[in-house]
């Protein structure tokens, strides 16, 4: 995982973060990458590497000539090469190779030595602008460029529809997008080089880790947190209706709240969701009390047009019983809204199985 990026550069040995560390990283990225888009900014990625054991994909140091930096390479191991390398990229692509010893690369908190092929090249504004939003705001995004760093195309959306730029031809976008369509159904992030017949496209693609926050307690907040364990998530339990309302004001594309508390104070929560228009909002509870939450809300001033973001009773028809399936049928609906779609059953789908 991502580590403190300053932590090399102090002479500290990095502490490895969990998954909430490396979106919130992102989430810096991004934000740093739409504060630096108008000063001309330049990007560092890793076009190839080998050695340094199990890394992460989808890193990436965004800056300015002018010296201002923000991302972190391989834990802070590749900052002599990819610092001066990002500031001089704002005028121009370039490579550079980077080695780094057995000895440093350890104390970066690397598995091994190892050697990397640094790309670095220039991001228009329009691009840093909306890739810099889509990490900020957890949405799934890809930077793809040709392997020089001449031209660069971003996609971005939950289907990655929106396409801001171009590579020079109809038929580099095509194969751009397609492999970042493919690879998204994977549902992780991934660095990875695209080889076409007019020459080989490096491709970063960032797909957000949900995260799902549980409000109130009992098994059935139990099972909804080893439900996400299973599925690679975060998530984290919450009893403070403050603490609570300041978690969902953060929230990104990417969070989840499951309200189980039925205390109308808790209504705040969903609130500030609906305020904030980010994230997944489901509540659980009778159609007793999702129908009085109802009314609470309205009453308060939401529309019945904002209402419809809230999902109540949370969770897919699937008969659950038991509260580990009730987890299942939470998460299934989080997974389809993700995906924008209906939680049908396949046979009853006529969309393609598996996309």
């Amino acid at each position: 995982m991502t580590p403190d990026p300053g932590a090399a550069r102090r002479g500290e040995r990095p502490v490895v973060a969990t998954l909430v560390g490396v979106t919130a990283s992102l989430r810096d990225l991004g934000s740093s990458l739409r504060r630096l888009a108008g000063s001309g900014v330049g990007v560092v990625r890793v076009l190839d590497r080998h050695g340094f054991g199990t890394v992460e994909s989808g890193q990436m140091v965004v800056g300015t000539a002018a010296g201002e930096s923000a991302g972190v390479l391989y834990r802070g191991a590749l900052d002599d090469s990819a610092l001066p390398l990002v500031a001089a990229s704002a005028d121009g692509p370039q490579t550079r190779e980077a080695h780094v010893a057995e000895s440093a690369a350890i104390d970066a908190g690397l598995a091994c030595a190892g050697g990397a092929t640094l790309l670095g090249h220039p991001l228009p504004v329009g691009h840093a602008e909306v890739l810099g939003a889509a990490l900020e705001n957890g949405e799934p995004a890809a930077l793809v460029s040709t392997a020089d760093g001449a031209t660069a195309i971003v996609l971005t959306g939950p289907e990655l529809t929106t396409v801001t730029g171009a590579l020079g031809s109809d038929a580099l976008d095509e194969s751009a997008a397609t492999a970042a369509r493919t690879l998204l159904r994977r549902g992780a992030t991934v660095t990875e080089q695209i080889p076409t017949e007019a020459g080989d496209l490096l491709l970063d693609l960032w797909v957000p880790v949900p995260s799902v926050l549980v409000v109130g307690a009992g098994a059935i907040g139990d099972a909804l947190a080893a439900q996400a364990a299973l599925l690679g998530w975060t998530s984290r339990s919450e009893s403070d209706l403050d603490a609570t309302v300041a978690a969902v004001e953060a929230f990104t594309a990417a969070d989840v709240l499951v309200l189980l508390d039925h205390d109308p104070a808790f209504d705040a929560a969903l609130l500030a969701g609906l305020r904030h228009g980010r994230g997944f909002l489901g509540a659980l509870g009778s159609r007793r009390t999702q129908a009085a939450r109802r009314e609470r809300l309205l009453a308060s001033g939401v529309t019945e047009e904002e209402l419809a973001a809230v999902h109540g009773p949370v969770g897919l028809d699937i008969g659950a019983r038991t509260p580990a399936e009730t987890a299942v049928s939470i998460v299934a609906q989080v997974v389809a809204a993700r995906a924008g779609r209906g939680g049908t059953a396949l046979a009853a789908s006529p969309g393609r199985i598996g996309a």
